[in-house]
């Protein structure tokens, strides 16, 4: 079979098999989920090829995929989809299919910043005080609450936690996590007394003492009461108290309260080592991130500059 057959079989759409899917599903060796994401990727790859009447793609054909890709695409999502084509044809070309008309092709520019703000202490202070604690739902949020702000946990990180991942660790109360990029449950972040004191009374209302790998939040309407919560439901329960606080914001999220843990360590004193292992990040230049934002919070050049013309 010549290269141009077996180009046009292979790219187009309704040619690529789940076999051929399953080989390149084997080749990238990923995760459950970040499959699941490639998959979708090449699909609307496969979509655009098809649409467009491209048998066999070259360079210029990826490039003005890209840019359509930005008309609609957040830039991390453009980013994304660009890089399961870049892993396909790496594939195509491994496997003496096509060539790696993908290569050294780049994404979208994404900003290192953060698209999320952060809390101050008050603010912190606030949406804690507005949490009414006479209930069981109260107690519950209140709980997850603490412990997100001041252990800078994710939300996948509450809803894996288990009632046996509460332990001890030297004089401290602490929770195992499984961490973003991990397999198991080997990392922990300290419980300070506050928050431990906070998982207490949401645990006695609930009027059983969960156990093992039971969950240790628990959805608590009729549904689907005792069963465990969702990142869907621990992002309600957030932003409903950011609501009730009245910080009504768009950039205040879930993930906003990793955020306020991370930068509060960091104004207050703690450095850039100690603030990678706390936050989990497997590298500095993450940390650095946030540094940078409060270096440049900190900086008075606009201060100076006005006081110079208008003084």
């Amino acid at each position: 079979m010549s290269t141009s057959e077996t180009s046009k079989q292979l790219i187009q759409v309704h040619v690529v098999t789940a076999e051929m899917l399953g080989r390149f599903i084997l080749f990238i060796d990923a995760k459950p989920k970040t499959i699941e994401t490639y998959t979708k990727s090449l699909k609307q790859f496969f979509k655009y090829l098809q649409d467009n009447e491209i048998l066999q793609p070259q360079r210029t054909n990826i490039l003005a995929y890209r840019d359509y890709l930005k008309t609609f695409c957040k830039p991390t999502t453009t980013q994304s989809y660009i890089t399961a084509v870049r892993l396909f044809f790496q594939w195509t070309h491994t496997e003496g299919l096509y060539a790696n008309v993908a290569e050294h092709i780049k994404g979208a520019k994404l900003d290192r910043g953060h698209k999320k703000d952060y809390l101050t202490s008050l603010q912190a202070k606030t949406v804690l005080a507005a949490i009414d604690k006479t209930d069981l739902k109260g107690k519950r949020d209140y709980a997850i609450i603490t412990l997100m702000i001041t252990g800078g946990l994710r939300t996948i990180e509450i809803v894996r936690a288990n009632f046996e991942d509460l332990r001890t660790a030297g004089n401290n109360e602490v929770l195992y996590i499984q961490a973003k990029g991990r397999d198991e449950k080997t990392e922990y972040v300290k419980i300070a007394q506050q928050v431990g004191d906070a998982i207490r009374q949401y645990l006695k209302a609930l009027l059983y003492k969960p156990d093992g790998k039971q969950p240790l939040f628990v959805s608590i309407s009729n549904r689907d009461r005792g069963q465990r919560m969702t990142t869907r439901s621990v992002r309600r329960v957030v932003k409903r108290s950011f609501l009730t606080s009245g910080f009504n914001s768009d950039k205040l999220s879930a993930h906003s309260l990793r955020h306020t843990a991370i930068t509060l360590a960091l104004l207050n004193g703690e450095n850039l080592q100690e603030v990678q292992q706390f936050a989990r990040h497997m590298s500095i230049t993450t940390t650095q991130i946030y540094a940078h934002n409060i270096d440049r919070a900190n900086n008075k050049c606009e201060a100076v500059i006005a006081h110079a013309i208008f003084s």
